[in-house]
């Protein structure tokens, strides 16, 4: 009986390809070999130059013999409970209506998955969507139902909206007439994955999602396969920046499926940004940017605008890199 990894291995490059829009692609650029199965860990890499200190806490735990799910978890919830980060968790900006709502995910290297969806008045987002993901039946708790679980599972109520972002959302309705607005600069997140010293892999994403956005809004940061995706046999891939775009791509999904396919973790991630490119008219007046990590323990990122990068950190040293971009 042929294996999973020995079809996939022998499955046509050039036909994949063609499907994913890829023809422009040249042998040169990329072999159809999966990546060496070596144990590289631990690795941790996040979005953004905060990622550092969210990294310093996941690596910690690597080092210390922890799994991979486990320093995600804990090492993005240092910048949700960060109040001075306007983008994730507590003090993110709230939606159009004054509510701060959160969306979260976490996946494992068994390919189990938890989410959650406009989540109000939980600080860690993302250990609710662990919740769902380990004590329920379910995939995706959204609203109500994902703060019962977290209230039934010992979490407290709290104030998210903080006084920088109350002023922040009250000058905003003076100037936007309570439109949502769409740019650059006012949609960031953190996506984290990490490989543990089993050479293991899990990733985490969580968000306050858009500044100011309609309420009920939900980007692609809990959505598996969009805002973060883990193959245990691969490597994993998050997303950041506008989540509408990476929703109708499957960005995260699509840089596994190429690095399944032999590509880099930047190889892959070019072609997720290529695809936005090519599906979005208006793709200069947001960003959006990738991250990614093969089995080897390769890394890289790439976006749509310049000045996305992504803090990377192993046993031994910690680093932010810049990534290319298209523009």
């Amino acid at each position: 009986m042929t294996s999973r990894r020995e079809f996939i291995t022998k499955a046509s490059f050039g036909s994949l390809a063609a499907a994913a829009g890829l023809g422009n692609l040249s042998c040169t650029e990329s072999s159809n070999q999966p990546p060496p199965l070596s144990i590289a860990g631990p690795f941790v890499i996040s979005t953004w130059d905060f990622g550092v200190k969210a990294n310093s806490i996941a690596i910690e735990i690597l080092k210390n013999g922890g799994n991979a799910l486990d320093a995600v978890e804990e090492g993005v919830k240092v910048i949700e409970a960060d109040g001075s980060n306007t983008t994730v968790g507590y003090g993110g900006m709230p939606d159009r209506d004054g509510h701060v709502t959160l969306d979260a995910c976490i996946m494992d290297s068994n390919g189990m998955c938890g989410s959650v969806c406009a989540l109000e008045h939980i600080v860690h987002a993302i250990s609710v969507a662990r919740l769902v993901m380990e004590k329920t039946p379910h995939v995706i708790l959204v609203g109500e139902g994902a703060l019962e679980l977290a209230l039934a599972n010992g979490m407290k109520k709290e104030n998210l909206l903080t006084d920088k972002s109350k002023a922040a959302w009250e000058e905003w309705k003076k100037k936007e007439d309570y439109e949502p607005i769409i740019n650059i600069e006012n949609h960031d997140t953190i996506g984290m994955v990490a490989m543990d010293a089993n050479g293991d892999l899990s990733g985490a994403c969580t968000t306050s999602g858009l500044g100011f956005k309609m309420r009920g809004r939900v980007g692609d940061s809990p959505i598996i396969g969009a805002g973060l995706y883990v193959d245990n046999e691969i490597g994993g891939a998050a997303a950041t920046g506008l989540g509408e775009a990476v929703l109708r791509t499957l960005g995260s999904f699509l840089v596994v499926e190429m690095m399944r396919q032999g590509m880099s973790p930047e190889e892959a991630c070019k072609v997720a940004v290529s695809r936005i490119i090519e599906k979005h008219k208006n793709y200069k007046d947001f960003q959006v940017g990738f991250i990614a990590m093969n089995k080897a323990g390769e890394t890289g990122g790439y976006s749509i605008h310049q000045g996305f990068s992504f803090a990377k950190t192993s046993k031994d040293e910690e680093m932010t890199i810049k990534c290319n971009s298209f523009i």
